[in-house]
């Protein structure tokens, strides 16, 4: 039985196209009488799409009695080659053989992110054991020992900085766009990456514990409870079988003529019903294509038809994930905002952290100069910069940077940095020659399709929802901006995992969109999938059904339409194919219809099915 199982799976889409390829021939050759050969031409069908069928189904059958269409077809096969109709054989195996290829060019499935994701778990740690560091295999680091990290490193496992100060890029953990300040006391996770400041620390959790191994896991797993979507031919086979049977009987006793009783079987056989799925899933993922969608699942798209709610991730999905200076406030009356702007990006040229690179950026994207070239620059790490810049002497950082220069922050620019902090902007405070002298505030940038992309998503028929690894006030910020009534803050990865399983436990399925390693698993776990092809990580594409290529997320409205019209497509060609089947019965009991133009008939059925699923390569509603 296995070898025959092995037989069937050599080859796979090539060799079913080569296969089919030669049968058509074949059938043409068989109902032109085109070649005079020794043989029916249709017995060369019969043999190639013929067999592996009647192989399936009795591998089916005996190692799970497990009934499908596959069965009736086989029968089908059988009873017209015993009775002579050979050509009604082999094009009754050709069409199943064709609408099985179909089916499984629309499954095939690719699982390479949790190999990529397993290349980020770090494989060396630093270990300063006895007064010595040490290089060690990661999976060798016990809990409570002193480890040391250095800029550019990834955090070998999970511990506690109890020395040093740093800033951490924690996007592969949390999705944040910004690296996180990190000092004495503060926790740092595996995976994450060191961005500054070496530091030492003392290991909480490691090997399987920590938490890049927790995330490998949660990737492996998401799939287990996600519904694989059964054929609607092979759901309804054992009815369609003891029907076909039952009225082929009961013809043959009644008649005695089993010409009609085979005629019955061939008509019955559900050659345009199986179509109906896999023919206008091809169209809609044509479709879905041109507007720039990678549909990397085949049932993806009868899934997607079915949510109810989309949960947006938001850095890198609805904003751009890139800092930008959002607004520059002076506190001295000598000196303008612009001249203020000037000095911080002096300051902050040779700064490798992403927040002085935007203010760098900024200035000069907005006024075409380049900042004054800083003297006696110095970076420290988790704090900010100290510089001369134009004869004047500049800090720019954090509170604790402008504590450390004996500079106090009034009252009134408290209250000016809460209200920025609040619409989730990070802030940059400066000091000039020892005096307070304002902040520049930066966020992330919302796309501009952004809001109205979550409005025609919501007129789709879904509820949007945000879900983002970002403090609450950011969190709260941007979905009062975008009109989404419900988000969370602050998730990890099994926050976001969490939050789909409740929500699918209480019948409210979900459809994830995002674009980080951190929401793989939360992609792989929901109902359907998409992440962000263009800026996404190569594992967060790896784990969704379908990939947006370009990144234009004003397309997801028209995916979500697309599948609902799909979907009817698939009801109109399964009540259209049920219908041909059954008029055809009543002919065929009737002596109307023989096997041969019984095949011709439900073969002009299965060509009408794949012309209305056509209909759907180009459609696109209105708005």
């Amino acid at each position: 039985m296995k070898a025959l199982e092995r037989f069937l799976e050599w080859g796979g889409a090539r060799k079913d196209i080569a296969l089919l390829a030669i049968s058509a021939v074949a059938l043409l050759i068989s109902i032109f009488d085109l070649l005079p050969l020794p043989f029916d031409a249709a017995w060369v069908a019969i043999v190639l799409c013929g067999v592996p069928i009647i192989l399936e189904a009795v591998i089916g059958l005996v190692t799970a009695f497990d009934i499908k269409t596959d069965v009736l077809v086989s029968i089908a096969l059988i009873a017209s080659v015993v009775i002579g109709e050979d050509f009604a054989a082999g094009e009754v195996a050709f069409i199943m053989q064709l609408g099985g290829l179909l089916e499984e060019m629309t499954v095939a499935r690719a699982r390479a992110g949790i190999e990529r994701l397993v290349h980020l778990t770090p494989r060396t740690a630093r270990v300063v054991r006895d007064g010595e560091e040490r290089t060690v295999p990661a999976e060798e680091v016990g809990v409570g020992e002193l480890l040391r990290v250095l800029p550019g490193e990834t955090v070998p496992v999970d511990g506690v900085i109890t020395s040093g100060q740093t800033s951490v890029d924690q996007a592969v953990m949390t999705g944040e766009s910004l690296p996180v300040d990190k000092g004495v006391g503060d926790e740092v996770m595996s995976g994450t990456v060191n961005q500054f400041g070496a530091f030492e620390m003392r290991s909480t959790r490691v090997g399987e514990d920590s938490s890049i191994q927790r995330m490998v896991r949660l990737v492996q797993s998401a799939d287990a409870g996600k519904a694989k979507i059964v054929g609607i031919a092979d759901r309804w086979a054992t009815w369609i079988v003891v029907i076909a049977l039952s009225a082929a009987a009961l013809t043959w006793l009644i008649s005695g003529e089993i010409i009609r009783a085979v005629t019955i079987l061939v008509v019955f056989c559900p050659c345009a019903l199986v179509l109906a799925t896999p023919t206008a899933i091809m169209a809609a993922i044509g479709n879905a294509t041109h507007h720039g969608f990678l549909v990397r699942e085949g049932d993806a798209l009868e899934r997607l038809a079915g949510v109810s709610r989309v949960a947006f991730d938001k850095t890198g999905t609805l904003t751009y994930g890139a800092p930008q200076v959002a607004a520059v406030v002076s506190a001295l009356p000598d000196m303008s905002n612009e001249e203020l702007y000037a000095l911080a990006a002096g300051a902050e040229l040779r700064s490798e952290h992403p927040l002085g690179k935007a203010v760098v950026r900024g200035l000069r994207a907005g006024t075409g100069k380049e900042p004054p070239a800083p003297e006696d620059f110095s970076m420290l790490p988790g704090r900010g910069v100290r510089a001369m810049v134009a004869g004047r002497r500049v800090a720019a950082g954090n509170a604790q940077l402008l504590a450390e220069e004996g500079v106090a922050l009034p009252v009134q620019a408290e209250e000016s940095a809460r209200e920025h902090s609040g619409r989730g902007c990070s802030l940059i405070y400066l000091a000039v020659d020892g005096a307070y002298a304002g902040f520049i505030a930066l966020s992330d940038t919302l796309r501009p399709d952004a809001r109205d992309t979550v409005r025609r998503v919501r007129e789709a028929g879904a509820e949007p929802v945000l879900l983002t690894g970002d403090h609450k006030n950011a969190a709260a910020a941007i979905a009062a901006s975008l009109g989404i009534g419900e988000y969370r803050a602050g998730c990890l990865p099994e926050d976001k995992l969490a939050y789909i399983d409740e929500s699918q436990q209480s019948g409210r399925q979900i459809c994830m969109i995002g674009d980080g390693v951190n929401d793989a698993p939360a992609l792989k776990r929901a109902h359907v999938g998409v992440a962000m092809g263009g800026v996404g990580s190569d594992i967060a594409v790896d784990a969704a059904d379908i990939a947006l290529v370009n990144d234009d997320i004003r397309e997801i409205p028209h995916l979500l339409r697309l599948t609902k019209r799909m979907m009817r497509t698939i009801r109109l060609n399964m009540t259209f194919s049920m219908a041909l089947n059954f008029a055809a019965i009543v002919l065929a009991m009737t002596g109307a219809l023989d096997p041969v133009v019984g095949a011709l008939v439900h073969n002009a059925g299965s060509v009408l099915v794949i012309v209305n699923s056509a209909f759907l390569l180009k459609w696109r509603q209105r708005t």
